[in-house]
């Protein structure tokens, strides 16, 4: 099976990669891109959130069959460590991180969001924002997409 992630065609071993493997587990175990993380299995935190043909998916029960010929980005192609994403510099900036573990799935699910809405309202942000956080840092991720948004607005 072919994937385009990140840019890049990528081939599957079909036995390796059945049809109906998550595509957390294709992106995790076979292709090495671990910054997906697993969560839950069963969709509810989002840890695992990439995007796909440029919506925010949740990979854990996403089957590579519903994948094949789409455009799927995950939080490695999102910016790099000289030329950080707008989120990733207000993630930092607001101080979102603790413990960490949720923050590729959180990033991903916001860029997805300002990518669809460059001008979130706080309704906006609480109904796109699912993802889980355990260490409660919602009020800062809200904050780091708020700056965005603004950055955005002011053509920065």
């Amino acid at each position: 099976m072919d994937l385009s992630i990140n840019g890049k065609t990528l081939t599957l071993d079909d036995a390796a990669a059945p049809p109906d493997m998550p595509l957390l587990w294709a992106l995790r175990d076979l292709l090495n891109l671990t910054g997906t993380k697993f969560g839950c299995g069963v969709a509810a935190c989002g840890a695992c959130t990439v995007h796909v043909d440029g919506q925010a998916v949740r990979s854990c029960v996403t089957p590579l069959s519903a994948v094949a010929r789409k455009p799927i980005r995950t939080i490695e192609s999102l910016g790099a460590p000289d030329r950080p994403h707008a989120l990733q510099a207000a993630w930092v900036a607001h101080q979102v991180p603790q413990c960490g573990y949720c923050q590729s799935g959180m990033l991903m699910a916001a860029a997805a969001l300002i990518a669809k809405n460059p001008k979130p309202s706080d309704a906006d942000i609480d109904a796109t924002m699912t993802n889980l956080c355990r260490c409660g840092t919602y009020p800062r991720i809200r904050e780091a997409i708020k700056t965005v948004a603004a950055t955005l607005r002011a053509g920065a």
